[in-house]
């Protein structure tokens, strides 16, 4: 009995590494030659970081370099207010880990890889499915042969091949902005408390993220509205800076070209159903999660944490049911429908706020709630763990 998993992102490589530790054959069939490529996806929550301790794997984690946010904040006209405090939390990790995603999935892959039943294969990008007669999968093609495979898993992103090939049709909900990021160096002198910061404009909004070295820097602009944007340079980008991020202003001149930037089409969708006999869909290939918030690597991370729970017995009874299979989405499906309710929320009312000429910023009255600690303190455990977060069985690993 074996799984083969598409897709060396953090869903697939944690389900990978959770599944060889529990002494289930795993093969990770990453389509490129390595993970060394430009993510936006940077960070690493508590709940991430407390699983990972549970795992014995935290500690020498954090000894890459990362970025300790502690604070997320929101600057408007109407004021500088702090809308989540994660170091007022109960657990030793009260920050949100900003760490470049191309070493974290090589710390994951060094780890795995070094379990008896974990293979990597790069350049392994999947071109099929092998089926049986009565359509049940029992592996893949990719380029360079065959594996046959009790379990396929598709975590392989937002455009999975895996699910175009299952005939699995993700829902777009509704996404109105797509995100324009580009990176500034950091200086000495720049404020310590930026950790998540939303400095808010009329029009539009920039997402701040720290890192050792740089800062990550997202400029929201209108769905569709990127060609426009190209015609008219990079100069209204760096005025926005130069506005509204007044301490990143002396460095907004090294914006000089869009070829310095990266655009982040937002989506917001989900597979009605995320598995068929013998495949299941994970993380973006089951439903894409927007920027907002961060929770993109959480939600793939704790849907490897459920499948992990459900599989390894599952795989100790005899076999993988499709029973089986569903009960990881309905183990999920709460959760997931929350965050991309909560996200779809925020896209309509920027996007009736544009129709209606009002500014970018969030409600007035959000002031004087995160003016409340306790507000602010919920608002970061919601953030932190998600809705309904699952744990782990650690007893998947006792023989």
């Amino acid at each position: 009995m074996s799984v083969a998993i598409a897709g060396g992102g953090p869903g697939g490589l944690l389900l990978g590494y959770l599944l060889a530790r529990a002494g289930i054959e795993v093969t990770v069939l990453e389509s490129r030659s390595g993970f060394d490529r430009d993510f936006r996806g940077d960070s690493l929550h508590p709940y991430t970081l407390e699983l990972l301790d549970r795992l014995g794997l935290a500690e020498d984690l954090l000894e890459l370099d990362h970025f300790k946010a502690r604070s997320f904040r929101f600057h408007t006209p109407a004021g500088v207010y702090r809308a989540a405090d994660y170091d007022r939390l109960r657990t030793p990790y009260g920050y949100v880990a900003l760490m470049p995603q191309v070493r974290f999935l090589d710390f994951l892959a060094e780890r795995a890889s070094a379990l008896p039943s974990f293979t990597l294969r790069t350049n392994a990008k999947v071109t099929g499915l092998l089926e049986a007669g009565d359509g049940t999968v029992t592996g893949v093609r990719h380029r360079g042969g065959e594996l046959a495979a009790s379990v396929v898993v598709g975590a392989d992103g937002r455009f999975s091949t895996v699910r175009r090939l299952a005939g699995l049709e993700a829902r777009s909900l509704g996404a109105t902005t797509d995100l324009l990021w580009f990176r500034l160096p950091r200086s000495p002198a720049d404020p310590p408390d930026a950790d998540l910061d939303l400095y808010f404009g009329r029009d539009a909004y920039i997402g701040v993220l720290g890192g050792v070295r740089d800062w990550q820097v997202g400029y929201s602009i209108e769905k569709g509205a990127y060609p426009a944007l190209r015609e008219r340079g990079v100069e209204p980008i760096r005025a926005f800076v130069r506005e509204r991020v007044p301490w990143l202003a002396d460095r907004a001149h090294l914006l000089t070209d869009f070829s310095q930037t990266t655009l982040l089409s937002v989506d917001i969708s989900r597979v009605d159903r995320w598995y068929r006999p013998g495949l299941l869909l994970l993380g973006d290939a089951a439903h894409v999660i927007s920027p907002v918030g961060g929770n993109g690597i959480l939600m793939a991370v704790q849907d490897a944490v459920a499948a992990a729970n459900r599989l390894v017995p599952a795989f100790r009874r005899g076999g993988v049911t499709p029973a089986d299979l569903a009960g990881v989405q309905a183990g999920r499906i709460r959760a997931i429908e929350r965050v991309q309710a909560d996200q779809v929320r925020v896209e309509r009312r920027a996007a009736t706020a544009r129709a209606r000429g009002r500014g970018a910023a969030p409600p007035k009255l959000l002031k004087y709630l995160f003016a409340v600690p306790a507000v602010r303190t919920r608002a970061a455990r919601g953030n932190a763990y998600g809705p309904v977060p699952p744990q782990l069985d650690e007893s998947l690993f006792s023989s």
